[in-house]
């Protein structure tokens, strides 16, 4: 009995996190294939089914898991928030030292869990990001992919190939100080290297769909991932400082506008000293396109720095407001 109660008070190790959205067929499967994994890695694992406002029965085979198998968590949402906000609750919810994230659909191959952890463990990572090589996916959405990874990788300067798998592992301290939207899981790796989190990546096997089709279409979201490229390309460089970015434009606008018209108005004045004030009058700028754009610059340098003088005061009440910290500490040796 002491040893049961021992064993009951013992921390999870390994928490793994599922967004479910119209997943029934796969369910089953899933479960056995996670059951079978894991225990080669630790005895002390949970699984959180996170069921995105699923209406085709998945929240039924869940209940069915949870009352035979009480390390199964199931997280319902009251209708469909998307992948971001269910994998967000996931973390919310997790108790494991380590959080593994992976679809419900059966293309992440729950064997490679085992290949994450362990390179998170030896190279001393805070997070592993799964790389499908040999992606199962057409030519087209294969090319696409690798052009957006690519560029995001020269935006971000974080060379990661394959942003979109969702097999990734994390400490769990990590994941649960970064806040999430949009579809903002995508950059969970440009998000962690925002607090110092070394990231890795290691293969993993990519496997076909074995009922139904994808849930979250990678078409249909690509105009809020490019957004979301935006908001993580700003809170990396500028999130601290939105006088850097914010100014930066002023300066460069206000430059170009102050040459411009500042060039118009030279020629006026040569113009008047060589022919006179008639020549002085008759030479109009007032009405060119290029005298209008060099005030628009102006105008638009003036407009930027007031925005980030704003953005600074709004930074301010953000920390001082909240006493977030400006740094993260990694350990302590005392």
């Amino acid at each position: 009995m002491i040893d049961l109660k021992m064993r009951q008070a013992e921390p999870v190790e390994i928490s793994a996190v599922i967004p479910v959205y119209n997943e029934a067929e796969n369910l089953t499967a899933l479960y056995a294939e996670l059951t079978a994994a894991l225990p080669a890695i630790t005895a002390r694992y949970e699984l959180i089914f996170v069921d995105d406002g699923s209406r085709d029965g998945s929240y039924g085979v869940l209940q069915e898991l949870h009352v035979a198998d009480k390390r199964v968590k199931v997280v319902r949402f009251r209708r469909n928030f998307g992948q971001t906000a269910a994998f967000a609750a996931g973390f919310d919810f997790a108790q494991g030292e380590l959080i593994v994230t992976l679809d419900a659909d059966g293309q992440n191959d729950p064997a490679d869990i085992a290949r994450l952890v362990e390179k998170l463990r030896a190279e001393q990572l805070d997070m592993v990001v799964g790389w499908r090589v040999d992606r199962q996916e057409g030519f087209l959405r294969r090319l696409l992919s690798q052009s957006a990874n690519l560029i995001i990788s020269r935006v971000t300067e974080l060379a990661i190939h394959d942003r979109g798998c969702s097999l990734k592992v994390f400490r769990a301290e990590l994941v649960k100080s970064i806040q999430i939207y949009g579809e903002l899981h995508r950059f969970l790796p440009e998000m962690a290297s925002t607090v110092g989190a070394r990231v890795g990546e290691a293969p993993v096997n990519d496997r076909s769909r074995r009922f139904g089709k994808s849930k979250y279409g990678a078409f249909s979201r690509t105009p809020r991932v490019i957004l979301d490229l935006i908001t993580v390309f700003f809170l990396l460089g500028f999130f601290r400082s939105p006088m850097r970015l914010f100014g930066a434009i002023a300066i460069i606008s206000g430059t170009l506008g102050v040459l411009i018209d500042g060039a118009l108005a030279l020629t006026k004045l040569v113009h008047g000293l060589l022919g006179g004030w008639a020549a002085f009058h008759a030479y109009a700028i007032g009405g060119r396109p290029l005298f209008f754009l060099g005030f628009l610059l102006i105008l638009v340098s003036m407009q930027f720095l007031v925005m980030g003088l704003l953005g600074e005061m709004i930074m301010r009440t953000y920390y001082e407001s909240q006493n977030k910290p400006i740094y993260f500490v990694r350990e302590v040796l005392e």
